[in-house]
């Protein structure tokens, strides 16, 4: 399975900003995304974008993160602005099997490689 490498998470105050990056292990014009797992709940979609730079964001996050892709580069990006408590997981990106375009639901099932994850705590 094709992996991708994250980096970036770390330990933050509330009302502080991250910015996490996500390496592909091959160029892709596939649809990418970020998910997140916090302790005891289920991985939730965050936000995807297309080959294009067509985006869509769960509602919890819009107005606060930004997802981009640099094609160029082969990196995806995710800027956390204004975090909060609830924003502390894990965050994982991955690559859907779509291409250019993203699925119109953020599940799981759409997506067929993932990173290994990137711990994001936000302390209040």
């Amino acid at each position: 399975q094709e992996q991708l490498a994250e980096s970036g998470g770390g330990s933050v105050q509330s009302g502080g900003s991250l910015r996490l990056s996500c390496a592909p292990a091959a160029p892709t014009s596939n649809c990418m995304a970020w998910f997140r797992q916090a302790p005891g709940k289920q991985r939730e979609g965050v936000a995807a974008i297309g080959r294009w730079g067509d985006t869509d964001y769960a509602d919890s996050v819009k107005g606060r993160f930004t997802i981009s892709r640099d094609n160029a580069k082969n990196t995806l990006f995710l800027q956390m602005n204004s975090l909060k408590p609830e924003d502390t997981a894990i965050y994982y990106c991955a690559q859907s099997r779509r291409y250019l375009t993203c699925p119109g639901s953020r599940s799981e099932d759409e997506y067929n490689a993932w990173g290994q994850g990137t711990q994001v705590t936000v302390s209040s």
